[in-house]
């Protein structure tokens, strides 16, 4: 065998790395090919546009085509402007961009998107700012022919109301116009042209349904995994921070859906603050929102929201980044994996003329949460099954799942195996029946009795535990309101703080005047004072008050209730404001590493042997998270609970080891570098779901060897026989052997180590060098 996966690459960024299925399981020896490289999330400031060759500018536009980046237009202060420049992102070099034909009037608030080889620039804001005249607005189409410089205007048929401020994308062969400013007020249609066919083509309006956005300007548009983003931006007196998702396609019926933001208590930040004149751009599947105006700050935080998990966060830049400061009407774009951001208005209304770029990473995503999620839905290797309510319903799990979760869980967990214990020792041991019914050796399943729950909401709560998250309300359906606020009431019982804000903030947004009196009396019912507080105040709004009065829900209100509502309408209660922190509890990440560590001690049903020595676990953490256990536990587990721990043939570090057990648990990818050359092949052999581990490791390992740890990574790296990492460790101790003389762990290296370092430095160093190191050391 070769390698189970080679590593090259020219950047610190982790590319996608394939497995290579044909390779046996050993693994002889790993190639690194180490380059030039760029250190991932590290903002970088480039060369600023010369005033020779353009303005400071903002409220322009950039697109990127090939290796250039090409703004156009804005305004520079006291001037409109259409001059068209060009950045060489491989030179880092400015010019102006060659161009024949009539360009575009000059403007600003205009969009400019990318078409085969041609940019096309549409409508905006004309006129001369400087003297007040001739202002408005535009519904023109330009194109610019990249190969030949050549602007054309098309003159299209169509009845689309001109505009600023609006969003543009092109998807499909089409360009598509959503919203704006028409000089009067603020829209929020949606138009499209094919971009195929000049002679054919015309404006057609799209018949837009679902959670439309509201009229808004100055907001940007992002299209990523076949879904058109927008996100904030101004809406009259009205900013929002909310981000609506658009479907292109046709059977969704042009559909549009807010993302809900109330629940995203998962361990990630809120989303952004309400903001205009923001950027935001498309990479991999994440959207990444820059600057703006945010009540009345202009922040230069880098938000990124994954789509696949639907969480935001804040980007934490490199140490060594030149961070660029808060602006708004800047523009973005995205050549390869970085993202390179231009002009704008800074503080006092200056103008910009700076170029920086954003370095990003591709990281394979973390699919702890899916990986946990997806045991839950197969039920194997359940060893616990729940009996509920007075119907006494059965519900499968996984101790190590529930007990590392839930405290109150715990103890019953542990007050039924003390119990069932008692009974195996009285009447000898039992059979087992598996998740399927069938009979098996080993321990029965444990039978806990829980009294004050049903299956249904149980259900929804064991959910949460084995992924952090619940399913979201349908809109409408007061019955999904109805579970969740039975699922609310056993997070109270069961003390899952987490859980109670997760039910709380999915209610309340779910509340509406359909549904609010419905909510209201089953809240009541149930005592849970927080919701039926905010039902009473959404009831007796001013602009809500006489539609909930009239329905026919209202008739059949209970009497106390309608006394309630009546009283609050005539004397609104006085707002109670808290200081107090919420508790959002912890996290799926932060309970199994809790569990890792030592909580989930007595609850381990498995041995893994690294070298003889014994570390305790749990098989179902084990086999939600490896392909590798989950086939062995499932078909030939082994007779005495042992399972010997090699990757390949190699036998990894106990460091390495305890690095590997912190992925699986919680998907931790912290670790020394030489962790990383023992860990490279793990994700083929155990079966992970991706190869983020590998990723992550191959990054660490172009990152961090120092003089300081090449002596563990020079050893890790013999051992693992990674050839080209050893050969690159000689060359380092090398070139530094005067420092590396003087660490201590170079008496500790084995023989044959020594004799490698001996043989480099002769190859390298010159007998007058030999000298002169010999009287240094």
């Amino acid at each position: 065998c070769v390698v189970a996966a080679t590593m090259s690459c020219k950047s610190k960024v982790a590319p996608s790395v394939d497995f290579d299925h044909s390779c046996s399981d050993s693994v002889e020896y790993l190639t690194l090919n180490f380059g030039p490289f760029e250190t991932v999330h590290r903002w970088r400031r480039l060369p600023p546009c010369d005033e020779f060759v353009g303005a400071r500018r903002s409220k322009h536009t950039v697109v990127a085509y090939r290796d250039a980046i090409y703004v156009f237009g804005g305004d520079n202060g006291k001037n409109m402007l259409n001059d068209l420049l060009r950045f060489d992102v491989k030179d880092c070099s400015w010019c102006r961009a060659f161009t024949t034909g009539t360009p575009p009037a000059p403007r600003y608030h205009h969009s400019a998107v990318v078409y085969g080889s041609s940019m096309f620039v549409f409508g905006g804001y004309t006129g001369d700012i400087y003297s007040n005249s001739n202002l408005k607005n535009k519904n023109d189409l330009f194109e610019y022919k990249f190969a030949t410089g050549q602007w054309t205007e098309w003159k299209v048929e169509g009845r689309l109301v001109a505009r600023s401020a609006h969003g543009a994308t092109v998807y499909n062969d089409k360009l598509w116009i959503f919203a704006g400013y028409d000089g009067n007020a603020r829209l929020n249609d949606m138009w499209t042209i094919s971009l195929q066919d000049r002679e054919q083509a015309y404006w057609e309006e799209i018949e837009q349904s679902g959670e439309i956005p509201p009229s808004c300007c100055n907001f940007p548009v992002a299209v990523c995994q076949d879904k058109m983003f927008v996100f904030s931006g101004q809406s009259g007196a009205k900013i929002t921070n909310n981000l609506f998702q658009f479907e292109f396609k046709v059977y969704f019926l042009f559909r549009w859906t807010r993302i809900p933001t109330e629940h995203l208590l998962r361990g990630s930040p809120p989303p952004p603050q309400r903001r205009y004149g923001h950027t935001m751009v498309a990479f991999d599947r994440h959207l990444y929102v820059f600057g703006g105006a945010a009540d009345n700050t202009l922040p230069n935080e880098l938000h990124c929201y994954d789509v696949d998990s639907q969480t935001w966060e804040v980007i934490q830049a490199s140490t060594d980044s030149e961070m660029p400061s808060g602006r708004l009407f800047h523009a973005a774009a995205v050549i390869h994996d970085a993202m390179y951001i231009f002009g704008g208005t800074v503080d006092n209304n200056v103008r910009s003329g700076e170029m920086y770029r954003f370095q990003f990473s591709c990281y394979p995503k973390c699919t702890l949460h899916e990986d946990y999620g997806k045991l839950w839905e197969n039920r194997q290797f359940c060893d616990v099954e729940f009996i509920l309510g007075e119907r006494e319903e059965k519900v499968l799990g996984h101790i190590a799942i529930v007990t590392a979760r839930c405290k109150w869980l715990r103890k019953k967990i542990l007050q039924a195996r003390d119990r069932q214990k008692q009974e195996s020792d009285e009447s000898g041991s039992g059979s087992q029946k598996d998740s399927s019914g069938r009979s098996s050796r080993g321990p029965p399943l444990l039978e806990v009795s829980i009294r004050e729950a049903d299956a249904q909401p149980f259900e929804v709560l064991m959910q949460f535990l084995y992924t952090d998250k619940i399913q979201y309300p349908r809109r409408g359906h007061v019955q999904d309101v109805l579970l969740i606020m039975d699922v609310y009431k056993l997070a109270l019982s069961f003390k899952l703080s987490r859980l109670e804000q997760l039910c709380v903030q999915y209610i309340e947004a779910s509340v509406d005047l359909q549904n609010v009196l419905s909510v209201c009396e089953n809240a009541n019912k149930l005592q849970l004072d927080q919701l039926k507080e905010h039902c009473l105040n959404f009831v007796v709004k001013e602009s809500h008050f006489n539609q909930v009065i009239m329905t026919k829900e209202f008739e059949h209100l209970s009497t106390p209730l309608i006394v309630e509502i009546v009283r609050r309408k005539q004397q609104p209660p006085p707002r109670v404001y808290s200081d107090l922190p919420v508790d959002i509890g912890t996290s799926l990440v932060q309970d199994m590493k809790a569990y890792l560590e030592g909580a989930g001690h007595e609850f381990c049903d498995i041995i893994l042997l690294l070298d003889g020595h014994p570390r305790p676990a749990h098989k179902a953490i084990l086999a939600a998270r490896s392909s590798y256990f989950e086939a062995m536990f499932r078909s030939f587990m082994p007779e005495d609970g042992q399972v010997n721990i090699s990757i390949g043939e190699m036998v990894p570090s106990t460091q390495a080891f305890e690095s590997m057990l912190r992925y699986i648990y919680y998907g931790d990818v912290n670790m020394p570098p030489e962790d990383s050359l023992y860990l490279f092949a793990a994700p083929y052999y155990y079966g992970f779901s991706n190869n983020r581990l590998q990723a992550y490791c191959k990054q660490n390992l172009e990152m961090n060897v120092t003089v300081e740890n090449v002596l563990q990574i020079l050893e890790a790296a013999d051992k693992t026989q990674a050839l080209d990492m050893k050969k690159h460790c000689l060359h380092i101790i090398v070139h530094q052997f005067t420092k590396v003389s003087k660490l201590p762990n170079l008496r500790s290296l084995s023989q044959p180590l020594l004799l490698d370092i001996i043989d480099s430095l002769a190859s390298h160093i010159s007998d007058k060098q030999c000298t002169e190191m010999s009287s240094d050391i």
